[in-house]
């Protein structure tokens, strides 16, 4: 490390350890770039180099931890939470929660027992397939060889959900993918939950072009964590969308196809039906 990677390194270490103290004080752009000495636009450059994130971002994740952790542990009502947690009132902490979590506080803090999931069963190119979704999106789909055990696999996935078995037109839109141009993949919504790591991966999956394959370390690479192929993996065998989120377009370095969650078979035929799609 040079000399001036040793200075910028420890003022962001500084600007986090601040974050982490004083979250409840909210502090702006401003006040973390007074702190170090720096400009805020030059500090938001850096410390988002360094992080990963912005200054604002990093800021949420400190404070919907704690507020997440109160939820759970001390059964705090909303509006206590959100004051704890240093933001103005239950709006800003629902806001927090569907930006980060992608459910309300209400929702968290009952384990998600008012979350309404519809789900139904379909016919794709490689076999049957269950998709669910919730009124924001989807936010399941499986291949699906047997629909008694698709459905428990799903359902531990939300185990405090509740599941009505109805066509809606979100869960319409999404498989129309099948069919129609994949192009339009932005019109479907997606309602998902997971780590900030996770919902990076799967945000640089969605960008992997249709016909086109990407690897583990590519990914890594894309999203500022080149170490972190391993962790990429996992991150990819997490992925709760089959299909609309194409974990099945990365590959091994070596070339080698590598695993799937549904099956390599099934891997390999996906993608020759891109391939052909895109020579089309």
């Amino acid at each position: 490390m040079n000399k001036q990677n040793e200075i910028d390194y420890k003022r962001i270490a500084v600007a986090i350890e601040y974050v982490k103290m004083n979250f409840r004080e909210q502090p702006g752009l401003e006040d973390l770039a007074r702190i170090v000495h720096l400009s805020p636009f030059h500090f938001q450059r850096l410390f988002t180099d360094w992080a990963g994130v912005s200054p604002k971002k990093f800021l949420q994740y400190i404070s919907i931890e704690h507020a997440k952790k109160m939820l759970k542990e001390s059964q705090s009502s909303l509006f206590d939470t959100a004051i704890e947690t240093g933001l103005s009132g239950p709006g800003r902490l629902h806001d927090l929660f569907i930006n980060i979590e992608g459910m309300t506080p209400a929702e968290y803090k009952n384990g998600g027992a008012n979350l309404f999931i519809n789900y139904s069963f379909a016919v794709s190119p490689f076999g049957n397939i269950l998709v669910a979704s919730t009124s924001k999106g989807i936010c399941y789909m499986a291949f699906a060889e047997e629909a008694q055990t698709a459905f428990a696999v799903m359902q531990s996935h939300f185990p405090n959900a509740r599941f009505r078995q109805t066509v809606d037109l979100i869960q319409q839109n999404a498989l129309i993918i099948f069919t129609h141009d994949w192009t339009k993949i932005d019109q479907v919504k997606l309602h998902l939950k997971g780590t900030d790591f996770q919902l990076k991966v799967w945000n640089t999956l969605l960008r992997i072009p249709m016909g086109q394959l990407s690897t583990y370390g590519s990914i890594a690479r894309s999203i500022r964590k080149p170490l972190a192929a391993r962790a990429v993996g996992t991150a990819v065998g997490d992925n709760p969308v089959a299909f609309l989120i194409p974990c099945h377009r990365v590959i091994q370095a070596s070339g080698e196809i590598g695993g799937y969650m549904w099956g390599n078979t099934r891997k390999t035929a996906i993608l020759g039906w891109e391939a052909a799609k895109t020579i089309d």
